[in-house]
């Protein structure tokens, strides 16, 4: 006698419900790196769009972040806590490698028992988060899930450091998803190149630190490199989004790259084709890049200042360390 095991199913659709959001509570304007670097304003300025970004508190963490972001994506989805049975966190900066970020933010929102795991695909993590919950919904494995990007990049900075350093900021976005009657997430383009992982990522690691054979890990990055591989690689990775949604360029109300550089999105939105009417996110120019928190906080703050948005295309691509990258077109909420 053969058994079928019994297999779940869910809707046949998601969407965003809401965005939350959380940023570092200090502002640090260029000119408060600038000496270290041997730099200046003009510089910072022409070089990545960044005029200001934010930075943590020492007493406030990437956990502490993610659950204030968290807490305002539940209270504006309209979704008790109790009914979230999912959390994924996106981050490179949990306080601890063990335990996950995830199933603390799970419990301080009211979330417990929902499973909870940490996503670390650096800058394109929240976006990696967003395709596994939309498909771990419609598979019928979760009902509402919470996904949260989080970063305290201050932890690893290296205030000499030219590379990288200047252009950090703490922060986390959090994007309520759930059951949805149409389409609102369009299949993920996502991959990886490790043959590039050493362009960007930690100096050191944890064990050299121990030993004594190297200082703190911070993160470092080839500037050159990283920047040719976003602006011809992701250009092609953002037009095949577009084709596996159905949508062309000029169907979209928004544009919500990672806020890694200002010329890259400028350079984004070129090869694109975009049209005057598409909306371009650039938190970077007071946030920072907040890597894995990026798109979310540059969701949140597109919908804060054009509540008009809702209910557009919006197309979001992130990229970095790994190299990993990955972009989907959602439905704003």
């Amino acid at each position: 006698m053969s058994i079928t095991l019994a297999q779940s199913t869910g809707p046949a659709y998601t969407r965003i419900y809401a965005y939350g959001a959380a940023r570092g509570e200090i502002a640090v304007p260029n000119d408060d790196l600038i000496g270290p670097i041997d730099s200046s304003d003009e510089w910072i300025r022409q070089r990545t769009g960044i005029i200001t970004r934010v930075r943590a508190v020492a007493e406030t963490d990437a956990i502490d972040l993610a659950t204030d972001a968290a807490r305002e994506a539940i209270e504006r989805s309209g979704v008790a806590a109790s009914d979230v049975d999912l959390v994924i966190v996106a981050t490179i900066s949990n306080p601890k490698q063990t335990p996950s970020v995830s199933a603390i933010v799970a419990d301080r929102v009211g979330a417990n028992p929902a499973a909870a795991y940490d996503v670390n695909a650096a800058c394109a993590g929240y976006a990696y988060a967003i395709a596994q919950a939309d498909a771990l919904i419609r598979a019928g494995a979760a009902t509402y899930a919470l996904v949260i990007g989080t970063e305290k990049l201050s932890d690893v900075v290296d205030p000499t450091d030219r590379s990288i350093s200047f252009l950090l900021g703490d922060g986390a976005g959090a994007a309520l998803i759930g059951p949805s009657e149409t389409p609102g997430i369009a299949p993920a383009v996502w991959g990886s190149d490790g043959s590039k992982a050493d362009a960007v990522g930690m100096n050191h690691t944890l064990t050299d630190f121990r030993d004594g054979n190297a200082p703190w890990p911070t993160l470092r990055q080839e500037g050159p490199t990283v920047f040719r591989w976003a602006v011809w690689e992701m250009a092609k990775v953002a037009r095949e989004a577009l084709e596996r949604a159905g949508v062309e360029a000029k169907d979209l109300a928004a544009f919500i790259p990672h806020q890694a550089n200002m010329r890259i999105i400028d350079e984004f939105a070129k090869q694109l084709g975009l049209p005057e009417t598409t909306v371009i996110a650039r938190d970077i120019e007071t946030t920072g890049n907040t890597s894995a928190a990026s798109i979310p906080l540059a969701s949140h703050r597109l919908m804060t200042e054009h509540p008009e948005l809702s209910g557009g295309l919006a197309l979001q691509i992130g990229f970095g360390a790994g190299l990993v990258f990955a972009a989907q077109v959602v439905v704003l909420p």
